[in-house]
């Protein structure tokens, strides 16, 4: 399989759909009606409301959809990462290690606000890399700044993403306090239609106004599974990093600011989860947009051919027997 995604060809895309139906095929089998989870927030609730007619007796269509994102949002990972030439040959192993990663717990499979946010990081990911050479950059940093300001509607512990676009901004370009004021200033739109709305349908109060928020130590693991599945996610992406820094020297300097804004969006994505009470593993979700790509790293620097095979189908293995419970 890895031989296969180390390619970039047509064909690749239908066995990435394929494999991802293998993985996720229990979410067709038992599908779960997704349930609010702390945390979710306006959009999201929405987004249940409006489908919550069509899914009230086939539950399915919860599953469906989330595969749809899911493989949408592997698929625009792997094109963004192969433009911006993070390795020295395109190929698929972006893809196939997000979409294997996603099958690590339990609660990832499902529908939820988390997936959401993972598609939003993905675009605003590649919005921030052009940054460094924009003729327009202040329009440019509205533009992505908007979109991270709408994150939190979606799921409020994502307010952390302020925290990057600001960093992303000191990585990619010059210092300028005007450029960060644009971009506190397009952080604060989605709020501004937000409040009017909430004017306009008399639900002006101040727990809506203003969100509270406390910081929780994440969830201890409660069962070998979960150990397994987050032993599988640090290895390959400790692997990952290695084999990155020991080819930064041969990587153009864009190359290796891309690397290190991944790196900024996991130790962001951390901070999401200390945000969030940790009733459940589901919050743990945002780190596999930057996680993918060290695991891809990994599987396609990894000097031993067999060393890659043998890890790869070690974690599909252990997502089968997860997600089965052959065992």
């Amino acid at each position: 399989m890895i031989a296969i995604f180390r390619q970039k060809s047509s064909g690749n895309a239908l066995i990435l759909l394929l494999y991802g139906l293998v993985l996720k095929f229990h979410t067709f089998l038992y599908p779960v009606k997704p349930v609010p989870n702390p945390g979710d927030n306006y959009i999201y609730l929405g987004i249940l409301n409006f489908f919550k007619p069509l899914a009230e007796g086939a539950p399915v269509v919860f599953s469906i959809l989330a595969f749809l994102i899911l493989f949408a949002e592997a698929t625009l990972l792997n094109r963004i990462v192969n433009s911006l030439r993070l390795f020295p040959k395109p190929n698929y192993l972006t893809a196939m290690a997000y979409i294997l990663l996603s099958s690590m717990m339990k609660d990832w499979g499902s529908f939820s606000a988390p997936l959401i946010v993972n598609g939003c990081l993905i675009w605003i990911y590649y919005l921030l890399q052009g940054l460094h050479n924009n003729n327009k950059p202040k329009a440019a940093i509205f533009n992505v700044a908007v979109l991270t300001g709408i994150l939190p509607l979606i799921y409020a512990p994502a307010i952390a993403y302020v925290s990057l676009l600001l960093l992303a901004l000191f990585v990619m370009r010059a210092f300028s306090i005007t450029e960060i004021l644009v971009a506190l200033l397009g952080v604060i739109t989605p709020y501004y239609f937000f409040f009017v709305v909430l004017y306009l349908t008399n639900q002006w109060t101040i727990d809506k106004i203003v969100p509270s928020f406390t910081f929780y130590f994440p969830k201890m693991p409660s069962s070998l599974w979960i150990t397994g599945g987050i032993t599988l996610l640090m290895v390959p992406f400790l692997m990952g990093g290695y084999f990155v820094q020991g080819n930064l020297n041969k990587m153009l300097i864009q190359v290796r600011k891309s690397w290190s804004l991944l790196l900024l969006m996991l130790v962001v994505s951390l901070l999401v989860i200390l945000i969030n009470p940790g009733y459940n593993y589901l919050p743990w979700m945002v780190v596999i947009v930057p996680l993918a790509a060290f695991h891809a790293a990994t599987y396609f620097y990894l000097p031993s051919k067999w060393g890659g095979h043998l890890l790869h189908w070690v974690s599909f293995a252990f997502v089968i027997m997860l997600n089965y419970r052959i065992i």
